[in-house]
């Protein structure tokens, strides 16, 4: 596989970690990168966290699973989500294989939809 870096986001939802929101900065004010492993963990990320025609240039890159927000966490809202993610992925994330997906309701937050995804 080749060499993957890509510039870093952060984000307030998805790394508690990052201080920045967009674009990261180091200490000498030049753009943060990440790479391999995180460079994808961020992009799958942001794919999962975007909405299909916030893009400008690409309406159609994104993941529709803001449309389940107030659902009833139930077997059919779990299964929409799964439906999302994964046709999200398989048309926009080619560098990964998906090797599990599974969605459910999380153990200590019953209103929380709990999403599984393992990935190569």
């Amino acid at each position: 596989m080749p060499h993957i870096r890509a510039w870093r986001f952060g984000h307030p939802d998805l790394d508690r970690s990052a201080g920045q929101v967009g674009l990261t900065l180091s200490p000498r004010n030049t753009i943060q990168m990440v790479e391999e492993e995180a460079a994808i963990r961020q992009a799958v990320l942001l794919l999962l966290s975007t909405r299909p025609g916030e893009r400008v240039m690409r309406p159609d890159y994104g993941c529709a699973i803001h449309t389940l927000a107030f659902s009833p966490n139930d077997d059919t809202t779990a299964a929409l989500a799964i439906h999302y993610v994964r046709r999200a992925l398989l048309r926009w994330e080619p560098r990964i294989e998906i090797r599990s997906l599974d969605a459910n309701q999380h153990p200590d937050a019953p209103n929380t939809l709990q999403i599984v995804l393992t990935y190569q």
